[in-house]
């Protein structure tokens, strides 16, 4: 029982927060400077009463509408997301109702953000290659943008809301995700937390992450995010994962045909790029009229890359992402 990414689709909230609408805000940075900085022009905003789980169900209907997917045949619901609509009950119980996905089918929730994915994938595939499932629908949902302190400049500039929506299914032909690879590093929890809204006090973990601390007026959750150590964090374990990675599927860099990273911001995925050694054609980036996009980003540009042709039956790819946690995972997988 060999698992493969059968379609994708994604879905963007309504609502738009352009660089012009930022630059309003915050006159101290032009258009010019907040796209140079993030490569990023548009953000799609989940509106007020928009939550995870109608975004992942939105997803879900494109991907169903477009690729001709009957809800009926899938056995197996699992949802990627950091911004559940409650506590309890599980957004795969919502989703699994809504979309009208047979009662005997598994549901489940993880939690993971830029690197969730993959971890999603490799869950779809070993419940496939177990036997337990053979029609796994992979749902990413986040609204981060309603974590953020609204006179944080610095996050607000970078993050969107989105979803996706990924069939996995067991072809019968030969293995398609192949090469998964897993990393954690726990030490990092105060690098990118929501100190605010959960159980447990985030400022007694990250004490920065106070509002005051960063002399912004307490909100209702404050994101707070430590750029230069996500940075680095990146540039530290990005390069071992693509050698892992590679290794474990006996390939060289060559034999790859097309790099979807997680889309964290421009400039980052440039560094990463040239400091990888990877030519521009082969490396997507598709970032421009989405942001970040959480645990959704990987999946939005594989179906963008798709769409503008970038993207083509019988290509080698691969995916990795990495970010909160912190947390990284990659993979290949033929297309």
């Amino acid at each position: 029982m060999n698992a493969r990414i059968a379609a994708v689709d994604y879905y963007v909230p309504e609502a738009v927060l352009s660089n012009e609408d930022l630059a309003e805000q915050f006159p101290e940075w032009s258009v010019d400077k907040i796209a140079a900085k993030t490569g990023i022009h548009r953000r799609h905003i989940a509106a007020a009463d928009e939550f995870s789980s109608d975004i992942a169900i939105a997803a879900a209907r494109s991907l169903f509408a477009r690729h001709d997917i009957d809800p009926a045949g899938i056995d197996y619901v699992i949802v990627c997301t950091q911004s559940p609509d409650y506590f309890l009950p599980s957004t795969a119980c919502i989703v699994q109702d809504a979309l009208g996905i047979p009662t005997s089918a598994g549901a489940t929730d993880i939690t993971l953000g830029c690197s969730g994915y993959i971890y999603a994938l490799g869950l779809a595939k070993g419940l496939i290659a177990s036997g337990q499932a053979s029609r796994v629908l992979v749902l990413t949902a986040d609204t981060y943008t309603k974590f953020l302190n609204p006179a944080d400049k610095s996050v607000r500039t970078i993050f969107g809301d989105g979803g996706s929506a990924t069939l996995v299914t067991d072809d019968g032909g030969d293995e398609a995700i192949t090469a998964i690879t897993y990393g954690t590093d726990g030490s990092g929890a105060k690098s990118l937390i929501v100190p605010h809204g959960g159980l447990r006090a985030g400022t007694a973990l990250q004490p920065k992450a106070d509002a005051g601390a960063r002399e912004l007026e307490e909100g209702s959750y404050d994101l707070f995010m430590d750029g230069p150590e996500i940075f680095n964090f990146t540039l530290r374990v990005v390069p071992s994962s693509v050698e892992s990675i590679l290794g474990k599927a006996g390939l060289g860099l060559d034999d790859v045909d097309l790099f979807v990273f997680h889309q964290a911001n421009a400039f980052m995925l440039e560094h990463l790029r040239k400091k990888l050694g990877v030519p521009e054609e082969k490396f997507f980036v598709g970032m421009g009229e989405f942001g970040n996009t959480v645990s959704s980003t990987i999946p939005i540009a594989l179906a963008e890359a798709e769409r503008q042709g970038t993207l083509k039956p019988g290509m080698r790819v691969m995916l990795l992402g990495f970010g909160v946690g912190l947390s990284w995972g990659g993979l290949i997988t033929t297309w």
